[in-house]
């Protein structure tokens, strides 16, 4: 049940962005147990003055075309299911749309099942 941000600078094809929320997507299927059908991403584009990051921190040389991919999802899996996640989502983006590993940044946030409604005014997992 994880909710996908994606952030990007402007300027990207159509097939570019959709080829983000589709890799992304299929890495959390591949690796994270992601159930069919439990999609819910947005995608949204930034000008340079409301971009900004650090483009050497921790020794990674990023470029204008770093993606920040920020994903929300319950609580319980283990560091490896996570270590596969930030691999498969790095490998897949890289295959397509193409880009640098150097490039993903990816950042994942755990909240407790009771923390999530998926319609109807429900905690459906409390």
């Amino acid at each position: 049940m994880p909710l996908t941000r994606i952030a990007l600078r402007k300027g990207r094809s159509q097939a570019f962005k959709q080829a983000l929320l589709d890799q992304v997507y299929e890495a959390m299927r591949d690796s994270f147990d992601v159930p069919e059908d439990d999609r819910f991403m947005v995608l949204s584009e930034h000008d340079e003055a409301s971009f900004a990051f650090g483009r050497r921190y921790m020794d990674i040389e990023r470029s204008e075309d770093l993606v920040l991919i920020q994903i929300t999802a319950s609580e319980g899996r283990s560091t490896s299911k996570k270590q596969a996640l930030f691999k498969a989502i790095a490998e897949r983006l890289a295959a397509s749309p193409g880009l640098r590993r150097e490039d993903v940044f990816v950042n994942l946030v755990e909240v407790r099942r009771e923390n999530w409604s998926f319609g109807n005014g429900e905690a459906q997992q409390a």
